[in-house]
């Protein structure tokens, strides 16, 4: 595919490869030739991850397209109180069971981390299954799972406690939600951005559609992107081209696995289990139906 008057449209992003450089070279020819200078915002962590460990800050720079993090890691703005709920938890005997990169996240003047120190039951696990396993093998112990994440998380717990977990199993609800959080930063009004850069991982769960009323309202650019150094540059540039040509709509780069409708099943375990409530984040105010509570 080729336009003369946008560069780059020559490239099948249907089938490009991941780690390709001689793609990536021509990506960002493509950026510098249709000479704009932008700030867009990504809302991930492992999309930042990919930034760094690449150098695709600088890269990017050398386009005139700024780059910067927002609230995209769900530890990261789970808040103190939340903590100190689940420290409490653990000093009346009950074994808290959480991601390990939890741990050290400090509440008010500690952490779990410190707690497990001095002997409380704080178990590190990789997933809610393990955590009722745990529950399973110490009957008569009562496990509580902070249950941390944005929509990625939220079906596996879902799907748990939908499925009759041990009685002395129960969970700590601290899921979030990434479209009212766009919403919010976006209302605020006091950075400027000219595109948003999606989450793949969240994406994969809530869909294409989730995002179209940010663009709407907003009249932002977005485009959904995977995880390898290829997707970022791609997005960066739909993003350009979109400002480019006056537009704001949702593109998905990362169509090997993002669907408009997003995961149907995994939205319906979503619904039956959770309802949206309003909740602040860590270095947030309260952000409307940005959270997730049991019903």
């Amino acid at each position: 595919m080729h336009n003369k008057e946008y560069p780059g449209r020559e490239i099948d992003f249907r089938t490009f490869k991941l780690r390709d450089r001689k793609l990536a070279k021509q990506i960002i020819k493509n950026i510098k030739e249709l000479g704009i200078e932008a700030r867009f915002m990504h809302v991930c962590g492992t999309h930042q991850d990919t930034l760094i460990r690449f150098g695709l800050n600088e890269i990017l720079k050398s386009c005139n397209i700024d780059v910067r993090q927002g609230p995209g890691c769900p530890v990261c703005v789970t808040t103190p109180k939340e903590i100190e709920e689940a420290m409490l938890l653990a000093r009346k005997n009950i074994t808290i069971a959480t991601f390990g990169d939890m741990l050290n996240v400090p509440g008010e003047k500690q952490s779990l981390q410190n707690l497990r120190e001095k002997g409380y039951s704080v178990k590190m696990v990789y997933s809610i299954e393990d955590a009722v396993e745990i529950a399973n093998k110490n009957r008569t112990k009562d496990v509580v799972f902070m249950a941390i994440g944005f929509e990625t998380t939220a079906p596996s717990t879902a799907s748990v406690l939908l499925n009759n977990p041990p009685e002395n199993f129960s969970i700590l609800c601290c899921h979030r939600l990434i479209p009212p959080a766009v919403n919010a930063l976006l209302d605020m009004g006091e950075v400027r951005i000219d595109g948003m850069i999606e989450p793949g991982h969240v994406s994969t769960i809530i869909g294409v559609k989730s995002y179209e009323k940010i663009s709407s309202r907003h009249k932002m650019p977005q485009v959904i992107a995977g995880f390898e150094p290829i997707d970022l540059l791609m997005a960066a540039y739909m993003l350009a081209l979109q400002i480019k040509k006056g537009e704001a709509k949702v593109e998905n780069e990362y169509t090997r696995l993002v669907r408009y409708e997003g995961n149907k099943i995994a939205l319906e375990k979503i619904e039956e289990v959770f309802e949206p409530f309003d909740v602040p984040w860590r270095g947030f105010p309260v952000i409307p139906k940005s959270g997730l509570k049991l019903r």
